[in-house]
């Protein structure tokens, strides 16, 4: 693991921070800079970027393994680029994941939504149903609990996390440093870059059309996917107009 550079560690400094604040000292900043759906009333414009400095209380593996991305990749695009150019990728490629995992919910939540509505059912029924969780509009009767829980889901579940940013950094450095070898701790066979961030987020696409979670339970794969592919454009636009570096 190379050295960390200044961008990198400031910007693992203040996810360490947030979290701290909210586990210790001010819970309710976990809610209110977390990504919440576009018409739940907790939802903020800012959200958009304030979710990827916030991670999960619920477990320790969540900040850690994305610090430990965001250090392990980030640091050598930092090296490469320079400060501002990392800076913007960064932030572009969170930002755009979080665009792209609001759109693929808004679609799934949309067409669950229209389904209800063409039952018969008013939109204050389907309220009630996202406020509460339960109705007694008869909803229960004539739509299975599997899709009922996953329409709650998508109404009342904030994301939160580096993940789409990071991803976005995983296809940068892919493209960069594409020889390089990566392992991880289920899969410890070194695999070069180029053939092992693909699969990756192959994986992720996978689980993310099929709802067969291979990472886990709670995990945003629609953001993992959405971070790469801006990540992707931003980097084939480089390319394309040989956008190597800014100054620092």
């Amino acid at each position: 693991m190379g050295k960390i550079t200044d961008t990198v560690k400031h910007i693992i400094i203040i996810n360490v921070l947030l979290f701290l604040v909210a586990r210790f000292a001010y819970p309710p900043l976990q809610d209110l800079f977390a990504l919440h759906f576009p018409t739940n009333p907790e939802f903020g414009i800012w959200q958009y970027v304030t979710h990827m400095f916030m991670h999960s209380q619920q477990s320790l593996m969540h900040i850690g393994f994305n610090m430990l991305g965001v250090w392990m990749f980030g640091s050598p695009l930092e090296q490469l680029w320079g400060r501002n150019k990392f800076i913007f990728f960064y932030f572009s490629a969170g930002i755009g994941a979080g665009l792209i995992y609001s759109a693929v919910n808004y679609f799934q939540y949309t067409s669950i939504y229209n389904d209800i509505i063409s039952m018969g059912f008013s939109s204050s029924d389907i309220q009630n149903l996202l406020n509460t969780g339960s109705s007694s509009s008869g909803i229960f009767d004539k739509f299975s609990q599997e899709e009922l829980l996953k329409f709650y889901r998508l109404y009342n579940t904030p994301a939160v996390g580096a993940s789409g940013a990071l991803y976005g950094v995983l296809v940068a450095f892919g493209m960069s440093f594409p020889n390089a070898k990566l392992a991880l701790i289920f899969f410890p066979v070194p695999v070069a870059a180029k053939y092992f961030i693909p699969v990756l987020i192959a994986l992720d696409l996978f689980s993310g059309l099929t709802g067969y979670s291979i990472f886990g339970d709670g995990v945003a794969h629609f953001a993992h996917v959405g971070g790469a592919i801006v990540g992707l454009i931003i980097m084939l636009y480089w390319k394309k107009n040989q956008f190597k570096r800014w100054d620092k």
